[in-house]
């Protein structure tokens, strides 16, 4: 009955952990840039745009195809750090669970 316990312990403390992740993946912010810098773009979250910068020589009337391209650019690359930087929070937290695939349980990174 003491190993019970003990595995009760140890999935909620899994657990917090876990709480704890997701806490810290919602504060979590990451920047993607594109064109060397002329745009750039802060994600928070789950992906949250919380900043756009866009540097004024793009500013060009007629010509928003360019400044389309490289928002979308901008955006990929900082979902991309963000997305690295959620995934090793959760891999932290799951330790060495994480990878598993357990039935009835989030897959865990």
């Amino acid at each position: 009955m003491k190993d019970l316990n003990a595995l009760m312990q140890q999935a909620q403390a899994m657990q917090q952990k876990l709480q704890d992740a997701q806490a810290k993946m919602a504060e979590t912010t990451a920047e993607g840039t594109s064109g060397g810098g002329l745009v750039t773009i802060t994600l928070k979250g789950a992906g949250e745009i919380t900043a756009v910068k866009i540097d004024d020589s793009l500013m060009v009337p007629g010509d928003t195809e360019i400044l389309a391209d490289l928002i979308v650019a901008a955006h990929a690359d900082a979902k991309r750090r963000l997305d690295a930087i959620n995934g090793e929070l959760m891999r932290e937290a799951a330790g060495p669970l994480a990878g598993m695939n357990i039935p009835g349980m989030p897959k865990l990174f």
